[in-house]
């Protein structure tokens, strides 16, 4: 099985990825955020950068999931293809950070990946509002994000709302966790392995 986790920057992907990998016995197929050598340009300089850290960031989630699809084992995958183009590419162009032709550059590449792209057999999509995604960002102190501002956080929200609302891939699962703690609290995980447990195995 192929599991994907999407959400905003802070929303927790990677925490639960690796609880739910732990949980389940899955692979992780952690983002590539932290090797990324455009990122920290990019959040001093959007429209210079804009272009090269989402063609990298393509690039790596299309390996990625030639990897999946290759993979022995089930897989939980931290973010998707689909969120660098619907989300990210998108938010850039529309705030004009991200030139048109650039933009258009972007999504021929992106189409010609999506033909040998298959869904995920699960998204699951952490929803969270501003002041929750503020504060993870803050508090986990990546220097590359120290810059972000809150009207880019919110606008990528507006977008992930607007994708999610239209998603037909396949099976999602919407977990709102502004309330939740999942490290903390193992009634949290615990509750959101019920929810994936029935999208899984329900049918089964």
């Amino acid at each position: 099985m192929h599991i994907a986790i999407a959400g905003n920057i802070g929303a927790g992907k990677t925490t639960l990825a690796g609880l739910l990998a732990g949980h389940y016995g899955w692979e992780i197929m952690p983002e590539a955020a932290d090797t990324n050598p455009y990122l920290k340009d990019f959040y001093e300089d959007m429209p210079r950068w804009a272009f090269q850290v989402q063609i990298y960031f393509l690039t790596s989630r299309f390996r990625q999931v030639l990897q999946v699809s290759r993979h022995p084992h089930d897989v939980v995958q931290d973010r998707t293809v689909y969120e660098d183009a619907y989300i990210f590419a998108r938010n850039l162009h529309a705030s004009g950070l991200m030139a048109d032709r650039d933009y258009q550059t972007y999504l021929q590449l992106f189409e010609s990946v999506m033909e040998l792209v298959r869904p995920p057999d699960l998204l699951i999509y952490l929803r969270a509002d501003l002041p929750k995604l503020m504060d993870q960002i803050r508090r986990r102190g990546r220097a590359y994000e120290k810059n972000i501002s809150p009207d880019y956080i919110a606008a990528l929200n507006d977008h992930y709302n607007q994708w999610t609302a239209g998603y037909d891939k396949g099976p999602l699962l919407v977990i709102d966790v502004n309330d939740l703690d999942y490290v903390r609290r193992p009634e949290d995980f615990a509750a959101i392995v019920r929810q994936v447990d029935a999208k899984l195995f329900s049918h089964r």
